[in-house]
């Protein structure tokens, strides 16, 4: 493709030779530009303006691969075609390891005139071609972002919503006379702060796809501790979680669940006025798989029903660990209860 227009500096200690070059290249378009040494070459093309080089190898003083890096190290330098009258090929490979984008050999017929013309369209083709990737990359990038902050942004106002949500299940909660009642809304606000810890975790990190789940359990540990604590449950509970990178829908499944066997642990596990430990693990377990558990050292639970309330709690995990990809696995301890499910991290 032929560029129209485009300015061409010619770098020659020849001026015979420069105002040859000059008249062929100018036959094709282009506007040519002739300095004789390499410094007012390096000035010229720090003015601005030059959308391609032609540089030729024998100059007073230095060649032009003493020439070429220096060219190459201004900013959005223009490509390079290297002239040499040299047959040792070298010279051309050192050119092009030096960053000329191409060569050509000047051979006393002249015929290589014709030649730096085709190697420059090849050249201003090339640069355009790079220059058009480069912005398409640069406005993805610049996409990307303001789609990556608008995304912080709403994890943000949905995680303050579920907060002002989570409040009002609380204030719901300690307006009822009957237990019953209460201890529905205690649980619902735990699932609500679940599953809002996953938004607050997305808008304050720089990657909104993923969940750091250490971090993130961490901080819904504590916060169930607290929600259980005020209702006058006392056991231990301890974390033991791997620095796990989670997909955001597998990490709300596994908050979800572990907020429910917790929950269940802290109301099943020990008989009235009987403390005892409650611990939640997600540790690798090979070839891409996590593995969580709950595990406790109460009363034991078979998994076949539930020693007393709805249940609700059993089909919410199970639904969860569906949406993972598992099935949860009840294994008796003694004494407690071991509940484990393992799942592809992607």
């Amino acid at each position: 493709m032929q560029a129209e227009g485009a300015r061409v500096l010619y770098i020659d200690d020849d001026p015979g030779l420069g105002r040859l070059v000059g008249r062929a290249l100018a036959e094709r378009g282009y506007r040519v530009e002739h300095v004789l040494d390499a410094d007012a070459g390096l000035e010229r093309l720090k003015q601005g303006g030059i959308d391609v080089v032609a540089l030729d190898h024998h100059m007073p003083g230095q060649t032009g691969l003493d020439t070429l890096p220096r060219i190459r190290a201004l900013p959005d330098a223009p490509p390079v075609i290297y002239v040499t009258g040299s047959e040792d090929s070298r010279t051309a490979v050192a050119a092009l390891k030096a960053g000329a984008v191409d060569y050509v050999w000047k051979d006393v017929q002249g015929h290589f005139r014709e030649l730096l013309g085709e190697a420059i369209a090849t050249a201003l083709e090339a640069d355009r071609l790079r220059r058009a990737k480069e912005q398409a990359e640069r406005e993805m990038r610049e996409a990307r972002e303001r789609a990556e902050m608008l995304l912080r942004e709403v994890n943000h106002r949905v995680a303050n919503s579920l907060a002002l949500v989570a409040g009002l299940a609380r204030l719901q909660a300690s307006s009822s006379a009957e237990p019953a009642v209460r201890a529905a809304m205690e649980e619902m606000q735990a699932r609500i702060n679940a599953i809002a810890g996953i938004h607050r975790r997305l808008y304050t990190s720089h990657d909104v796809q993923n969940v750091e789940m250490d971090a993130y359990l961490a901080s819904l540990v504590e916060e169930l501790d607290a929600v259980m604590r005020a209702a006058d449950r006392q056991h231990v509970i301890s974390l033991d979680a791997a620095p796990i990178r989670v997909p955001t829908d597998k990490a709300v499944s596994i908050g979800v669940i572990v907020t429910e066997l917790v929950t269940n642990a802290y109301k099943y596990a020990y008989p009235e006025g009987v403390l005892g430990d409650i611990r939640v693990k997600l540790q690798p377990a090979g070839d891409g798989v996590i593995q969580l558990t709950v595990e406790d050292d109460g009363v034991g639970w078979t998994g076949s029903g539930m020693p007393t309330g709805t249940g609700l709690g059993t089909r919410i995990v199970k639904a969860m660990a569906s949406n993972l990809g598992s099935d949860l696995i009840v294994e008796a301890r003694d004494p407690g209860t071991r509940i484990k499910l393992e799942f592809p991290l992607r």
